[in-house]
């Protein structure tokens, strides 16, 4: 069972603990690495984007001389293609045509020459929202049986409960943790096997790279999927926001777009995909400016009409979202004044996250009761928890999961603030904790050494 905490009562309750508890507990603040938000981690924005952000809100800094002139040009293009040329301007409904037009031309890029074309793309208030928007189609909320949707466990919980809300039923097929969390054909079987008579399966959904398993797909694992899909006649969901952070020395990433494109027809003209990306996540981490965007390939005509009326209903993506997507797709190039400093943050923060995905598996695999898969990409941990059996019989005179427990007194002992494996699911018998791997060295330093000081204490208090 999938369960997920609410934002404002879990900053409410960290407020409370805060200040009831630093005075008589061993720190001196909690460090909150529940969600997956870098700059509240720690991290800082990235100055070229800051700074076209403050030149499109108070154009008046598009004629001083206190920005770096590619600063100002680009705030001063992006400004003319805002109706108004004001940011606080209604949009087109997918978003503003010149940005929309720039994320074609990056997907083709990313994507090796691969085309995309602006007519498919659709810019929302963060790539959850498009999510709903996509799913709201697929769902027929009067069917009988029910429509279901193939979901990886562990799984983002936000989607899965996004799943729930337009009354989809979700079959979970559990990615392999033993294998680094690797997706296998004979459980994807397996689950589309359990749905008979339960639902009717009509999409798949895949996070890559993972949230919050952290694995990076193979183009072997992916083209099985498409095959997968194209054979029982599956929409494909994926999300990819996390495509810049990939950390394994022979681990990329590639889009299924792109895989599904090289396996050529019938395959490439037929597969129905719904690929997500956003500004939140990854290296730009502007969590709070809600911009995201979804490529539709191979969907109907029909379809596509509806889909762009149900993005109506939203009048149009917030206009600093779309520009922070704008500014991901197409950043400083060698040459422009911005470069050296824009090159010098990016790299400062990808040699951070990799130095933190080696710290964070080699301390936690040698504590005794952890065990952690490589972090192959994207934001988290998700080290399992071998508990005693004190512990979780403990747990479970309190009425709350053992993981759960855990987390409540690592917050209350430690002061830090971490997911339990339940809200995000995972397989009976085990569980795990989740956290945000994104913040600077020394945090994540400080995390781990309050963890492996609190972990040895808890062990010894439930042997």
């Amino acid at each position: 069972m999938l369960r997920c905490f609410n934002r404002s009562s879990c900053q409410r309750t960290l407020s409370a603990l805060d200040s009831l508890y630093r005075k008589n507990k061993p720190y001196k603040e909690v460090i909150d690495v529940l969600w997956g938000d870098p700059h509240r981690a720690g991290l800082k924005p990235l100055s070229f984007v800051r700074q076209v952000f403050a030149a499109c809100i108070y154009p008046q800094l598009v004629d001083s001389d206190k920005l770096p002139v590619d600063v100002r040009q680009r705030a001063q293009r992006l400004l003319k293609e805002c109706v108004g040329g004001s940011v606080g301007c209604y949009t087109a409904t997918p978003g503003i045509p010149g940005i929309v037009q720039r994320l074609s031309e990056f997907i083709t890029r990313r994507d090796g020459g691969v085309p995309s074309h602006p007519e498919n793309i659709y810019i929302s208030s963060g790539s959850q929202w498009a999510l709903s928007n996509i799913l709201s189609v697929l769902v027929n909320r009067e069917a009988s049986p029910r429509t279901g949707v193939l979901v990886p466990v562990p799984s983002y919980s936000i989607s899965t409960l996004s799943m729930m809300k337009v009354g989809a039923v979700t079959v979970p097929y559990y990615l392999s943790e033993e294998q680094g969390w690797e997706l296998q054909m004979a459980e994807l079987h397996r689950a589309l096997e359990s749905a008979k008579g339960v639902c009717n399966p009509v999409a798949l959904y895949i996070i890559n790279p993972g949230n919050p398993a952290g694995c990076v797909q193979s183009r072997k694992s992916m083209q099985d999927v498409i095959q997968f899909a194209s054979e029982k006649r599956l929409f494909l969901l994926a999300d990819e926001v996390y495509q810049d952070c990939v950390y394994g020395e022979k681990t990329e990433f590639v889009s299924y777009k792109r895989v599904l494109a090289e396996m050529g027809p019938p395959l490439s003209n037929t597969v129905e995909l719904a690929s997500f990306h956003s500004a939140s996540k990854g290296i730009m981490g502007e969590c709070g400016l809600r911009g995201g965007y979804v490529e539709l390939v191979n969907l109907d005509p029909t379809v596509m009409k509806y889909i762009y009326k149900l993005f109506s209903t939203d009048s149009c993506a917030p206009v600093l979202g779309q520009i922070a997507l704008d500014l991901m797709a197409n950043p400083p190039q060698p040459g422009d004044p911005s470069y050296p400093l824009y090159s010098e943050e990016t790299q400062h923060i990808k040699n951070t996250l990799v130095d933190n995905v080696k710290k964070v598996f080699d301390v936690l695999n040698s504590l005794p009761g952890f065990s952690c898969q490589p972090v192959a990409g994207g934001a988290f941990a998700f080290p399992r928890l071998h508990l005693p059996a004190a512990a979780i019989q403990k747990a479970e005179k309190m009425g709350m999961e053992p993981d759960l427990f855990y987390c409540l007194r690592l917050l209350e002992e430690a002061g830090v603030m971490a997911g339990p494996g339940s809200v995000y699911g995972q397989k009976e018998g085990t569980h795990h904790i989740r956290f945000c791997i994104m913040s600077p060295e020394d945090t994540m330093e400080e995390i781990l050494k309050r963890i492996s000081s609190f972990h040895a204490q808890f062990m010894k208090d439930f042997s």
